[in-house]
Parts: structure tokens; C-alpha cells; sequence
């Protein structure tokens, strides 16, 4: 296995957002790029963390990723907005849809909201987080358009992308509910990053080019290509299918149609149902429900060899309490990719290194 090194949450953000600024980026942009890439490492989700730098730079140098771009209003019905992204930095698109939705959720009650031709937009708990933030219940489904990687129940092939499925439910006082997955048996950056450590991934997770299974996670890497595989079985197939046509249709966007042009661009469509609790006029009760719940969920006796049993999103808070006081592990192969990709943008690896100190 590769050997790490751990860098702090700070100098590593501090590293990525003066790659993405040498990339032409505004400083709020650079801004919310880094700190989203590295708040998804600190919570443990490696794969839409930092090591996704190479594929943004190789992005705006294939013209695949517009640089500045701001989410575009098509539609403002009140609570209804569809919006476009634009092939802009997702960490930037996303932030902006989102505070759309919840100004107007706050406003009418509910905010649905079809968000197409974002760049990459992460991880999506991070938009369930936002949401949180301003007290707000959040459902949001997700398309990939990019070279596909999942197969379909039933399937030999690659057909479509991980297509993440994401809730997320504040709690007074609490640490929230933040319900976010991939519907692939394991997200197609992690695969990447098993690839990077030289590790195998676990039987019955992904397929070779040939349809065969296998745990070697350069077929999911470089060619010829197999397929990561659904979670699920067929329930996670149907998920998929579902966040397809919500994410990708009905939100204004575009669905998977057939194979990649082989560029490094990724492009996400994102339909969300964002909910004011107060305004539906159930806020007191989601209150005192969802602590009953919580309360009677995480009191069964533990299985053997589990410490408790958790809530959605608990598992990552306890890993970015870990990472921030340990640092952020990164293995030579992706920390060699993120200087490369710096260099790409004029920045040598002697100014990325001090950087990270």
C-alpha cells in the first residue's frame, strides 16, 4: 500500500485554492472550490475531495469547465426555479442554486428547483448541509453526464454514472440527518483512489471489460473500461434510473445517451425539493418526531463487533473531528497528480510544497 502523507485542512486549502486562482479564478471562486474539496476529505469522502483538481484543470483546459460562471435563471415561478449551470465550477453553481432555493423555500413554503449543466458538483451532502444551515429539509437527486460507469442490473456494461441520491433534516440543537449515496456499490472516485494506493476493491463491487467480475480498480480507471456495479441490486438500479430522468430530464438537462467523447468533463443535472417545516406548518412536530425516532433508531443493541448504532452523516463528523486534528491523508500518486495539474496552471511544485509546508 502507498505510504500517506497527513497535511492539515488549512495549508491543504490553502494549496487547491491557489491552484484553482492560477487557473484564472476570481478569489470568491477559489474560495468555494477549495474549502468544498477539502471539507469532503475531512468527512471522509476522498474520492470528491481534492485528488478531483487534476480533472477540473484538464476541464478548463479542454474548455469542458467555464471559468467565473454563474448560475443562470431560465425560470422564477417563486417556487419553481430552473436554472443552468453553465459548465461553471459546481462548488460555485451549487452554492449559488442553493441559496436561491432556500430564499425562495423560506419565502413560499417549498422551493423545487431543476438544476442542469453544472460542472462536477461533489459531494451532494454538501448542498443538504447548506440547506441545513438555514433550517430547511432538502431531497435532492443527481445525474452524471460524463464517460458512464455503472452498469444496470441485470447488465454487462457501463450505461450510466453514480447518480447520488441525497435527504438531508435539521435538528434543533443536534447534529443533523444528512442521508447522501452514491447508487453505484461504490462511488467511481474511490475507485480512482484505491487505483492511486494500488489496493483491490472488495468482491461484488465492480465488472471488467469483458463483464466479469473482479477487484482490480484500473477498469474502472484506464482502459479498456468495465463497470462499477449497482448498489442494491435491482432497488439500487431503479434508484439510479430514477435520479436519471429527475436529475437530468426533468431538471432541463440532458440524460446519458451513449459513450463519453473521452474528454475530462463532468457535467451534473440536479432536481431538489427544498421544505420550510415551519411554513408547511409541521416544524414543531418534525421536532419532537424526529428525536423520538433517532432516539428509538440508535438504541438497539449493537451487533457484534459495532459500537453503536449511528444516524445518517454521524460517521462523517467523526471523521473530520479526526482529520482536523491529525491532517488529511493524501498518497503520492494523487499528491503527484495535484502538483501536476498545478503546474498545468503556471504554478511549480516548489510554490504548491511550501504552500502545504
Amino acid at each position: 500500500m502507498a505510504d500517506y502523507r497527513n497535511i492539515k485542512a488549512e495549508p491543504l486549502t490553502n494549496a487547491i485554492r491557489a491552484i484553482v486562482r492560477a487557473g484564472g479564478s476570481s478569489d470568491r471562486e477559489a474560495e468555494l472550490v477549495s474549502t468544498n474539496l477539502v471539507e469532503a476529505n475531512l468527512k471522509g469522502h476522498d474520492s470528491h475531495g481534492v485528488g478531483m483538481i487534476p480533472r477540473y484543470v484538464q476541464s478548463v483546459i479542454n474548455g469542458g469547465l467555464a471559468v467565473n460562471a454563474h448560475v443562470k435563471t431560465v425560470l422564477d415561478t417563486g417556487p419553481l426555479l430552473t436554472l443552468d449551470g453553465l459548465t461553471g465550477y459546481g462548488q460555485v453553481i451549487g452554492h449559488e442554486a442553493m441559496e436561491l432555493a432556500a430564499a425562495r423555500a423560506k419565502q413560499n413554503g417549498v422551493c423545487l428547483v431543476g438544476l442542469s449543466n453544472a460542472h462536477h458538483i461533489g459531494r451532494i451532502g454538501h448542498w443538504a448541509e447548506q440547506c441545513i444551515d438555514h433550517g430547511l429539509v432538502s431531497i435532492h437527486f443527481v445525474n452524471v453526464i460524463s464517460r458512464p460507469i455503472v452498469a444496470p442490473w441485470g447488465g454487462s456494461d457501463a450505461r450510466h454514472g453514480t447518480n447520488p441520491f441525497c435527504v438531508g433534516i435539521p435538528r434543533r440543537g443536534k447534529d443533523p440527518i444528512v442521508l447522501d449515496f452514491a447508487t453505484s456499490r461504490i462511488a467511481q472516485g474511490k475507485t480512482r483512489v484505491a487505483h492511486n494506493k494500488g489496493v483491490q476493491l472488495e468482491p461484488g463491487t465492480i465488472i471488467d471489460n469483458e463483464g466479469k467480475p473482479t477487484t482490480n480498480p484500473r477498469y474502472t480507471v484506464i482502459p479498456p473500461h468495465g463497470a462499477i456495479l449497482p448498489f442494491g441490486e435491482h432497488k439500487g438500479s431503479g434508484l439510479a434510473l430514477v435520479c436519471e430522468i429527475l436529475g437530468g430530464a426533468l431538471s432541463g438537462g440532458q440524460v446519458v445517451k451513449g459513450p463519453s467523447d473521452g474528454k475530462y468533463n463532468v457535467l451534473n443535472g440536479m432536481l431538489s425539493i427544498v421544505i420550510d417545516p415551519g411554513k408547511l406548518g409541521t416544524g414543531e412536530n418534525l421536532a419532537r418526531e424526529v428525536e423520538s425516532f433517532v432516539a428509538w433508531h440508535t438504541g438497539s443493541p449493537p451487533a457484534p463487533g459495532v459500537d453503536k448504532v449511528k444516524i445518517a452523516g454521524e460517521p462523517e463528523r467523526e471523521t473530520k473531528k479526526k482529520r482536523l486534528a491529525e491532517g488529511i491523508p493524501v498518497d503520492p500518486t494523487t499528491w503527484q497528480e495535484i502538483v501536476e495539474a498545478g503546474k498545468k496552471f503556471g504554478l511549480d511544485q516548489a510554490t504548491i510544497e511550501q504552500i502545504v509546508g
